[in-house]
C-alpha cells in the first residue's frame, strides 16, 4: 500500500522531510514490542478494528456489485465482497472462539498466501523469483509455529500477527525515507529499489523542470481491455481462471486477452508478439515462465481502430482525466526502443500497467501530502489496489487485473468515489427500472 500512495501523491512532498519518513518507520518498528508486550487489551482492539475494516469494505464493494452496470465484469466484484465481508465477520465474532480456532485463521492466511507465492514463482520463473520463494517459505514456517502453540501459545496469536503487520509497514517507511534522501528530483519514484525488482521500470521518466498545466480541452487516457471470454465462444467452466488467467475455446485454443492504452493522437502503447504464439495447452504451460529463452520479437500496433478491424472491439475502457502526458509520452518513448516480447514478463498488460503507473505518478499531490498519505492509507480502494498490484508483482500483469487495477486507480485519482450513502440510493433506485436508468446516468 505504501509504494502505491507514495506514487500517486509523488516523491517531492517528501524528499526534503526524508528524516520523518524514516522516524515514522523506525516507531512503527518499536511500537508492535510495545503491543506485543500490553498484549491483550491494546491488540484484541487493533484485531477487532481490523475486523470491522474488513467487513465495511466487503460490504461497500457489494454495493458497487449490486448499485453498478458491470456489463458481465462484476462477479470478481462481488466474491471479493463477499470474502471480505466473511472474513471480517469472523474476525469480530472471534473472540467467542477458542484460541485455537482464531490461530487457525491467521494460519490459514499465511499459508494461503504463502503457497501462492511459492506456486507462481515455480511456474513464471520471473526475475527474483527465489526470493519470492523464501517469503512464501517464511510465511509457511509462521503458520506452523502458529499451529504448533510453540514458542508463543495460541493466546498470544492475536498480538504476534498484529505487531508483524505493523512492524513490516515501519520497515517499509524507513527504507522509503532512506531512498528519498538520494532520489533526485529529475528521476521519477518508479526507479527506486522497491519498484525495479521485476524490470518493468526501466523506462521510468526521467524530467527536467515542471510539467505544464494540462489544457482544458485534452482528451483523455484510456485503457481498453479485452478480456479472454471477450469473444464469447469459451466454455465458461473456470469463471476466476478465465477472468484472470486465461480461457479455452472449444477447439482448445487458450486466449489470454490483450490490453491497451491510448491518448490521442500522441500515445498508443500496444504491445503484440511478432509471430502468433502457439496457443495450444501444452505450449502455453511452456511459455509461462518469464525466462529469456521465452523472449520473442513482438510488434506495436498502430491504433485502436486497426486493432479493433483486425480482432474485435474491447470488451471494457477506463478512461481517466488527471494524469501527467509528459511522463506518459517520456515512458512511451523509452519502452518502444525495445519490441521485446514475453508472455509473462513483458506482454500487453505490463506495457499497460507500466505507463500506467508512469502517467499517475504526482496525481495526487497537494500541499498536506501527510495528510493525503493517511487518507490513503484507510481507503478501501488503495487496499484493493495495492492487492491487484501484489498478485501481479508476484505472478505477471492480465487483463483481467489490469482491468479491475485502471478502475480502482480512476476511482482514486479522478475523485470519482462514492460515499456509503450514494452505494446505497443508487441501489435502492435500481429496484425500479426507471429509477435504475436514471441513477445510471447519474453515475450512482
Amino acid at each position: 500500500m505504501l509504494q502505491l500512495a507514495f506514487m500517486l501523491i509523488g516523491p517531492g512532498a517528501f524528499r526534503e522531510r526524508w528524516y520523518a519518513v524514516s522516524a515514522v518507520g523506525a516507531a512503527l518498528i518499536v511500537l508492535p514490542l510495545a503491543l506485543f508486550v500490553l498484549a491483550d487489551g491494546m491488540t484484541i482492539a487493533a484485531y477487532e478494528a481490523m475486523g470491522l475494516i474488513f467487513f465495511l469494505n466487503g460490504l461497500l464493494s457489494i454495493l458497487v456489485f449490486l448499485s453498478e452496470e458491470t456489463h458481465g465484469t462484476g462477479n470478481p466484484v462481488l466474491l471479493r465482497g463477499a470474502g471480505l465481508t466473511l472474513l471480517g465477520v469472523l474476525i469480530l465474532i472471534s473472540l467467542l472462539w477458542t484460541q485455537i480456532a482464531v490461530a487457525a485463521l491467521f494460519a490459514l492466511a499465511f499459508a494461503v498466501d504463502g503457497l501462492t507465492r511459492i506456486g507462481m514463482a515455480l511456474l513464471v520463473r520471473f526475475r527474483g523469483w527465489r526470493g519470492t520463494i523464501a517469503i512464501g517459505m517464511v510465511e509457511l514456517v509462521v503458520t506452523l509455529l502458529i499451529l504448533s502453540d510453540w514458542p508463543l501459545p495460541h493466546d498470544r496469536s492475536i498480538p504476534f500477527c498484529v505487531s508483524l503487520l505493523i512492524a513490516l509497514m515501519g520497515w517499509q517507511l524507513f527504507r522509503f525515507g532512506l531512498m528519498f534522501r538520494t532520489l533526485e528530483s529529475e528521476v521519477a519514484i518508479l526507479a527506486l529499489p522497491v519498484f525495479t525488482g521485476r524490470g518493468w521500470y526501466e523506462h521510468a521518466p526521467v524530467l527536467v523542470g515542471d510539467e505544464a498545466p494540462p489544457a482544458p480541452d485534452r482528451p483523455p487516457m484510456t485503457v481498453h481491455v479485452w478480456t479472454p471470454t471477450g469473444a464469447g465462444d469459451g466454455v465458461g467452466r473456470r469463471p476466476l481462471i478465465d477472468r484472470y488467467v486465461a480461457a479455452v475455446d472449444r477447439n482448445g485454443v487458450i486466449s489470454t486477452g490483450h490490453a491497451a492504452l491510448e491518448f490521442q493522437p500522441h500515445v498508443y502503447i500496444s504491445h503484440y508478439p511478432a509471430v502468433e504464439l502457439d496457443r495450444s495447452s501444452a505450449a502455453f504451460i511452456g511459455a509461462l515462465r518469464g525466462t529469456a529463452d521465452n523472449d520473442t520479437a513482438g510488434r506495436f500496433q498502430p491504433s485502436y481502430e486497426h486493432e479493433s478491424d483486425w480482432w474485435r472491439p474491447a470488451d471494457a475502457h477506463v478512461e481517466f482525466r488527471n494524469f501527467s502526458t509528459r511522463r506518459l509520452r517520456v515512458f512511451w518513448a523509452g519502452y518502444r526502443q525495445d519490441d521485446t516480447y514475453n508472455l509473462t514478463n513483458r506482454n500487453c498488460s505490463v506495457a499497460v500497467a507500466a505507463a500506467l503507473e508512469a502517467a499517475l505518478e504526482g496525481s495526487l499531490a497537494s500541499r498536506t501530502p501527510w495528510l493525503d498519505l493517511l487518507r490513503l492509507m484507510v481507503n478501501p480502494d488503495v487496499w484493493t489496489a495495492a492487492l491487484l498490484r501484489g498478485r501481479a508483482v508476484s505472478s505477471t500483469w492480465t487483463p483481467g487485473l489490469v482491468l479491475d487495477y485502471a478502475r480502482t486507480l480512476s476511482r482514486l485519482v479522478d475523485g470519482r468515489q462514492l460515499s456509503w450513502l450514494q452505494r446505497l440510493r443508487g441501489f435502492l433506485k435500481r429496484l425500479s427500472p426507471d429509477e435504475g436508468r436514471q441513477a445510471e446516468a447519474a453515475g450512482l
